[in-house]
C-alpha cells in the first residue's frame, strides 16, 4: 500500500482552492481551470512542469526538504497543511512522522496510575486524553460529567468522531456543529497523513464514510488541521450554554496521544456553570441516560 492517491488528491484540492490573483499571477482569459494550472504552480515553486506534474501524480517519495518548502510557498499552504504535505513526503518514504512507530498501543498509557492522579489533580476544567483516532481513553471527574452525552452507558470506548457524526445528540450538544465538524475532519485528516498503513484508522474513516454523508464529503475536500488552543461553544443538558477555552499538549511518554483542558474565564457565567456541573457530577453514579446511537 502507499499513499500516492492522498498525495494526489491533496495537491490538486490545494491548487483548485487558489486564485491566479491570490498568487499574484495575471489571469488572462479562456481559463479552463477554477484554480491554479499545473505550469502557473511549477512556476511559483521554481520547479519544471515535468516535475511537478510527477509530484501531483502521487510520486513524492525522495522530494527533498527545498521543493516541498517551494511547494508549501506556491501553494500558500498554512502550517497544519505545511506540515501535512512533509508528513506525507515521510510517509511516502516509509518513515514515521516524528519518529512516530506505526503500531501504537494505549493499553499502557491508560492503565498508568500517575496519568490519571494527574488528570484528577485538575479540578476546575474538563481534562481529559483522547487518541489519534478520538478515542475518550482517560477523563478527570469534571471531564466524565461534563461528556456524559458521550460517554452514555458503555460500550466501546466513547469516540467523538462517531458522536459527532452519528448520534443526533451531538447537534445539542455542539452548538457550532458544522465547524466542529469541519475541525474533527481535519484533526483526522492530519493524522492519517502520518501513517497511510494505520489500519485502525483506515477502518474508523471507512465506517464513517459509509454511515454520514456529510463525515463524506469533508474527508474528500483534503482539508487538515491541528487542534492547539481556541474557543469553543457547548450546550450540555444539565449545564446549559457554555464558552470554554482549550488548550492540547501533547503526552510525551505516549506519541500520539494529547491532553486536552477546557476551562472557563474566572468569574464568568460559564465558570459558575462548570462549578454547578462539577456538584452534579459528584453526585450522580451513572451518566445522563438516553438512547446511544453510536454503538
Amino acid at each position: 500500500m502507499d499513499n500516492r492517491a492522498e498525495v494526489r488528491e491533496f495537491l490538486m484540492s490545494r491548487r483548485a482552492r487558489l486564485t491566479p490573483e491570490e498568487a499574484g499571477i495575471a489571469a488572462g482569459s479562456n481559463r479552463r481551470v477554477a484554480g491554479l494550472r499545473r505550469s502557473e504552480v511549477a512556476l511559483l515553486a521554481d520547479v519544471s512542469v515535468e516535475y511537478y506534474a510527477k509530484l501531483e501524480r502521487g510520486s513524492i517519495a525522495g522530494a527533498s526538504s527545498s521543493v516541498l518548502e517551494s511547494l508549501a510557498r506556491a501553494l500558500r499552504l498554512d502550517d497544519a497543511e505545511r506540515a501535512h504535505l512533509f508528513d506525507l513526503a515521510r510517509a511516502a518514504d516509509g518513515i514515521p512522522a516524528s519518529g512516530r512507530p506505526r503500531k501504537r498501543s494505549t493499553t499502557q498509557a491508560v492503565a498508568r496510575l500517575s496519568l490519571q492522579w494527574a488528570l484528577e489533580a485538575i479540578t476546575e476544567g474538563v481534562a481529559f486524553v483522547r487518541d489519534p483516532y478520538q478515542n475518550l481513553l482517560a477523563t478527570n471527574a469534571l471531564g466524565r460529567a461534563f461528556y456524559s452525552p458521550v460517554i452514555g452507558d458503555g460500550g466501546r470506548a466513547p469516540n467523538l468522531a462517531r458522536f459527532q457524526f452519528l448520534d443526533p445528540a451531538s447537534r445539542d450538544f455542539y452548538p457550532d456543529w458544522e465547524l466542529f465538524s469541519e475541525m474533527c475532519v481535519g484533526i483526522m485528516r492530519a493524522e492519517a497523513g502520518r501513517d497511510p498503513h494505520d489500519r485502525t484508522m483506515q477502518d474508523l474513516v471507512g465506517e464513517l464514510s459509509t454511515r454520514s454523508e456529510t463525515f463524506r464529503a469533508l474527508w474528500g475536500a483534503h482539508n487538515v488541521r491541528t487542534h492547539g488552543s481556541g474557543t469553543k461553544r457547548f450546550h450540555h443538558p444539565v449545564a446549559g450554554e457554555l464558552t470554554l477555552a482549550y488548550e492540547e499538549l501533547a503526552i510525551t511518554a505516549e506519541p500520539g496521544l494529547v491532553l486536552m483542558v477546557y476551562t472557563a474565564e474566572p468569574g464568568s457565567p460559564s465558570a459558575e456553570r462548570l462549578r454547578l456541573l462539577a456538584s452534579w457530577g459528584a453526585s450522580e453514579d451513572k451518566p445522563v441516560e438516553r438512547h446511544r446511537t453510536t454503538s
